[in-house]
């Protein structure tokens, strides 16, 4: 056959590629990446806030939601108008489903995923409802005199190193101060060292894991620039390792969008996470009140822009709220059957919604978004798990189909070159597993990788290790 280049020249261009650089980039936030993100007020907030507001999520789904059957219909789960609401035909499926739920999910798939979601929702709701909380001294705090919130700064600390002391500390956890804008820039200022001082003094010296500090509003690189030289100066003289307060940007200007990458340089290696703020994003383009909905496509133009500039990164990205809440228009003991009703019809209207939301940021591969009220718990599980839950089959069929020609590949001689593809397909099921929708036994059997395989969390890696 003939060649245009010597063996020699071919040597000199294959040695040009750096094998380090040839696999996919593993973003070391899939260890464990939050899918949601509740903020509360800071002038509420106390070390058992995530365990209250779990609660009153439970509490919803038992009262608005009080078996599987029902709560499939009032999520629309997939398949839910199949399922007959008779309570004999719902407590003899509970029973043979909890007995072998690999043959009901044979059998009966729409039974089976509805008892699964449901049943996990309320493991979760139970176990570790909250898995992100910002205390918030901005819009979930409103304007309060400089001794309140001067106050609340060092309450609101004092609770998060309870907290962090007791274990009842979510897995991811921060503040959000408000902006650097002129007319709340000393505020913000005060209130960042209040909190940060009295945590670190209640701790001695340690921080919550995966801690951040929310900038919201930004409009200018000089300001992410200034809240990392005021952390740099603070852990100087706290002693804490030069780095170890993370930033948090919002995205909700215009004038952020165009400069994003800029202001993750601007964090100097602090910048871990970026929220999206749908509401004030679209604002501030003159779209009106009633057009202002997080599948405006502007909206969908910002998220689009922050994968791009942000996701490569390594940089966790949040999409935005749905502002409809599930609460109950009537209020008492003694509701008649009308009000009851009403209350019901509201409660899974605002859910459903919710739960469309939260898909189509998963489907738009925003993994996390916002909770306003604990009552969208219900709606934030079932939609995640969901998500997972349907297309986990197809999802493990195609990754054993990448596993099978990697292996031929190694066997042959010969470097698989779509380990891209392979490592989104593993990075959706660690992402499952991390969130409660999938067990590792489950995975394990799906695809045929161990606990020692994902916690890798590279399919370079499985395919070196096998």
């Amino acid at each position: 056959m003939n060649q245009t280049f010597s063996e020699e020249k071919l040597a000199e261009f294959y040695s040009k590629t750096d094998e380090s650089d040839s696999s996919f980039p593993i973003n070391s936030s899939l260890l464990r990446t939050p899918i949601h993100v509740v903020y509360g007020g800071a002038h509420l907030f106390t070390s058992d806030t995530p365990t209250k507001l779990g609660k009153i999520a439970l509490k919803s789904i038992e009262t608005y939601a009080p078996n599987f059957v029902e709560f499939a219909s009032a999520m629309w789960l997939k398949g839910a108008d199949t399922l007959p609401q008779f309570q004999t035909f719902i407590e003899d499926l509970t029973v043979k489903i909890a007995a072998d739920p690999g043959k009901i999910k044979a059998e009966n798939y729409n039974a089976w995923l509805a008892w699964t979601i449901y049943n996990r929702t309320i493991e979760k709701l139970s176990r570790e409802p909250i898995e992100d909380f910002r205390i918030d001294f901005e819009d979930g705090y409103g304007l309060r005199t400089d001794a309140e919130e001067d106050g609340h700064a060092v309450n609101s600390s004092n609770e998060l190193a309870k907290a962090l002391k007791e274990k009842t500390i979510t897995p991811f956890s921060g503040f959000r101060i408000k902006s650097f804008a002129s007319e709340t820039y000393r505020r913000a200022i005060r209130t960042l060292d209040l909190f940060l001082t009295n945590l670190i003094e209640r701790t001695k010296g340690d921080l919550p894991e995966n801690f951040v500090v929310t900038l919201p509003k930004i409009t200018r690189i000089e300001e992410v620039k200034i809240l990392d030289e005021i952390l740099g100066e603070f852990e100087k003289r706290v002693k804490l390792n030069n780095g170890a307060v993370k930033i948090e940007i919002m995205v909700e200007t215009p004038q952020a969008i165009v400069i994003l990458p800029e202001l993750f340089k601007a964090a100097n290696g602090r910048c871990v996470s970026a929220h999206f703020g749908a509401y004030d994003y679209t604002a501030s383009l003159g779209i009106s009140s009633t057009h202002q909905h997080l599948n405006h496509e502007a909206c969908n133009f910002a998220r689009q822009m922050m994968q791009i500039s942000l996701a490569p990164l390594g940089v966790r990205l949040s999409d935005s709220v749905t502002t409809e809440l599930p609460i109950p228009i009537y209020k008492g003991k003694n509701l008649t059957k009308k009000q009851l009703k009403e209350n019901r019809r509201i409660i899974q209207n605002a859910w459903r919604k919710h739960f469309n939301n939260v898909t189509n940021s998963l489907i738009n591969g925003f993994y996390q978004s916002w909770d306003l009220h604990p009552a969208q718990l219900a709606a934030r599980y079932a939609a995640v798990y969901s998500f997972f839950l349907e297309s986990s089959d197809l999802q493990a069929t195609r990754l054993k189909s990448f596993i099978e020609k990697a292996a031929q590949a190694v066997m042959t001689g010969n470097q698989f070159d779509d380990a891209a593809s392979a490592q989104g397909l593993l990075n959706f099921f660690i992402r499952a597993l991390n969130c409660g929708a999938m067990t590792e036994a489950e995975i394990s059997e799906a695809t045929g990788l161990n606990a020692e395989d994902l916690r890798s969390a590279s399919f370079v890696k499985i395919m070196q290790n096998h």
